[in-house]
């Protein structure tokens, strides 16, 4: 695994150069994933990792084919970043509240995957606006695997679970979610400072490697009132 985190870093490096030498112009793509990988010789999970690290230092920007994603009051938010880091590249006023960063056995959970284990890393967190409200309470769900054990003692680079995901050599190739809408729940309510019964957007996700492998699970309660999921399709790609 370290050597493998030492390439793609690599290959970020080369690529984050050749970007700012104006090899690869502003608006123009940079060569297609096949051609990359035939460059550097690396695999696709390797390759996929240098290209999220060059999102993350904002470099690239990916458009997907088909696919969906979320907005915050109209802009859209980055999964290659991770929204806490997404939120605040764009200037946004909402704060970040951990509620849980720990350990956990979740059989159900793990059956419903298909997974041998049912060790994960749980971090639950709520977005708030300056006067306290909640706007999203966000459920992650990893499962334990390599170094990513002991996560939590050691604590998240910037606040970005991505970040740590990607350095582990977790890289997301694809993902599927259900959408819904329901009442917040007691509980719920309590914790976004809203009331009971409040319809809020419901989004659940499971995003998997190249390998088939779960990388996260997520269910998130959005307020349909700052947030919106828009569904693309067509051609697309990195630029």
């Amino acid at each position: 695994m370290p050597g493998q985190v030492h390439k793609h870093h690599r290959i970020a490096r080369v690529l984050a150069d050749e970007i700012r030498a104006g090899v690869h112009a502003d608006g123009s793509r940079l060569p297609g994933e096949h051609a990359l990988r035939e460059r550097f010789g690396v695999s696709r999970t390797t390759l996929r990792q240098a290209l999220q690290v060059l999102g993350e230092e904002g470099l690239i920007a990916t458009h997907a084919g088909i696919g969906s994603f979320v907005t915050f009051d109209g802009t859209p938010l980055d999964n290659r970043l991770g929204w806490t880091r997404a939120l605040a590249a764009q200037g946004s006023e909402l704060t970040t509240e951990i509620l849980r960063f720990e350990e956990v056995a979740d059989p159900e959970l793990a059956a419903r995957l298909a997974l041998a284990s049912d060790a994960f890393i749980a971090l639950d967190r709520v977005r708030r606006l300056p006067d306290g409200r909640g706007v999203s309470l966000e459920r992650s769900r990893v499962p334990v695997t390599g170094n990513l054990a002991g996560l939590p003692e050691r604590g998240l680079d910037g606040g970005s679970l991505s970040r740590a995901l990607i350095a582990a050599g977790r890289v997301t190739d694809s993902g599927e979610g259900v959408v819904s809408v329901r009442g917040l729940a007691e509980a719920e309510a309590a914790v976004l400072h809203r009331s009971p019964g409040e319809s809020f957007l419901r989004l659940d996700q499971v995003y998997r490697a190249a390998d088939g492998s779960v990388v996260e699970q997520v269910g998130s309660l959005l307020d349909p009132a700052r947030f919106e999921l828009h569904v693309r399709s067509g051609n697309g790609g990195r630029s």
